[in-house]
This record gives structure tokens, sequence and C-alpha cells, in this order.
């Protein structure tokens, strides 16, 4: 007995979900993706980076799954915190630009379970310049 394509309520549905797919992916052959190796770069989507502000301090919380402490680097230049880091099967750079200007001199960076967190204070407001 041959079954009737009508006895399956969701052939429509399946066949009009595959078709619209294939559509949103024609001319994904022309996607090129910039992966000289077989490592991911960036912090990619297992990862999540907050910025917290308030009117003392800036805090970054960054995931770093599988990331052991020693191979995580970090810069800052007032405007801008470069997170470095790397696993056996990733590699993470990452520029976080932070909402106010901060003293890099002052952070603090704790990593537990994973989890980065970095404290800066607010840079101090600019100064008049008294015109003589």
């Amino acid at each position: 007995m041959r079954r009737d394509d009508r006895d399956e309520p969701f052939d429509d549905l399946f066949r009009e979900i595959e078709r619209m797919m294939n559509e949103m992916m024609s001319g994904a052959d022309n996607v090129e993706f910039d992966s000289a190796s077989g490592v991911d770069n960036g912090f990619g989507m297992d990862t999540h980076v907050t910025i917290h502000e308030t009117d003392d301090e800036v805090r970054v919380v960054a995931d770093l799954p599988g990331v052991e402490k020693d191979n995580i680097e970090l810069e800052c230049d007032g405007k801008t915190l470069t997170i470095s880091a790397h696993s056996e099967h990733r590699q993470y750079d990452e520029r976080v630009s932070l909402p106010k200007r901060v003293n890099e001199h002052t952070a603090s960076a704790t990593y537990n379970n994973g989890v980065l967190e970095v404290v800066f204070e607010s840079a101090e407001q600019s100064s008049g310049i008294s015109l003589e």
C-alpha cells in the first residue's frame, strides 16, 4: 500500500521551511571565512563580554572557557582594553572599547572558573587650561 502525501500534515510545512532555507543560503558559496588555521579567532559564540559602569569605576567581565590563567594577557591604553588569551583549541583576541576614560594604572584583574573580571577606576576629568 502506497502512502499518500496528504496523510502527513507536516510535509507541506517541512517543504516550505526547506525552500526558505535554500533561498536564504543561495549565494552562500561566495561566503569567505578568514581562517588560515583550524583555530577560531575572536571570542566566538560561547564567550560573552559585559561592561558595567558606575561613577567611580568600569568593570569588564569576560567568559574565557577552557583558558588557563597563565595564558591571558591584558593591555589598556585608558580607552580600550585588549584581551589576548589562548587555550589548546582557541585563540582569543578582543579589543573592548570602554564607555569612558579609565586610569589603567589602577586596574585590578581576577580570573576564576573561566570568568575574567577587570576593574578600572574612572580617570580624572580633564583639567581646564588657563590662558595667560
